[in-house]
């Protein structure tokens, strides 16, 4: 494995300077980001492995949905329909995808919605004759066309982006710097029993500051 990730580190520099390049220009925003006239809330993670946002999802959907009408935008992974779609009674997976489908039946309260577009989704739900107050971007940390209110990165106990590399030597879509983006960043798939100070451990090695 060791000689694998020598071999392979080339193609992480170049892919690490293409994402990076990427990043700078939306920071110094020669390319521009639509920002939505309603609060948007990016969930997603640096790494390619599971890390737990539908579970994220759905406690933001707990927590605000009682409060505001609140839509969830994402991809449509794996889906079989094209452009927007909009959840509705007559919606299966091939329509939604997997999580999204999920997220229309569980929740009867909200509006799910997908769109490879973002900016065209967040915009189509705008022009609803009920617009949403707020929007649950799922997976689109990287997502840098649309601007977020917030954004929360979350990483996986087991598998921290601090020990992680670049595709392809390790997971990480993009470098670890990309982790000062986020607004919050949540440790997920933990220990019951995690220790007080095991939490410090991590957060020194996320660099993680208190407000």
């Amino acid at each position: 494995m060791k000689m694998l990730r020598f071999l392979l580190f080339p193609f992480g520099i170049l892919y690490g300077m293409i994402t990076s390049i990427r990043n700078f220009f939306y920071d110094k925003e020669i390319f521009k980001s639509y920002q939505a006239p309603v609060p948007v809330i990016a969930i997603g993670n640096l790494s390619t492995g599971g890390t737990g946002k539908s579970p994220q999802t759905e406690y933001l959907i707990r927590l605000l949905s009682d409060k505001y009408r609140v839509a969830v935008l994402s991809r449509g992974y794996k889906r079989k329909s094209k452009g927007f779609v909009l959840a509705d009674k007559n919606s299966n997976v091939e329509d939604l995808g997997d999580e999204p489908f999920q997220f229309f039946t569980k929740f009867k309260n909200i509006l799910v919605a997908v769109d490879a577009h973002r900016k065209n989704g967040i915009q189509q739900l705008l022009q609803l004759e009920t617009p949403p107050e707020v929007i649950l971007l799922d997976d689109a940390y990287q997502h840098r066309k649309v601007k977020a209110t917030a954004y929360i990165l979350l990483t996986a106990y087991s598998d921290l982006y601090c020990d992680d590399f670049i595709l392809p030597v390790g997971n990480l879509r993009e470098a670890k710097v990309g982790a000062k983006r986020a607004d919050f960043v949540i440790v997920t798939k933990c220990p019951a029993n995690i220790s007080e100070a095991e939490k410090e451990n991590i957060r020194k090695k996320l660099l993680l500051k208190y407000n």
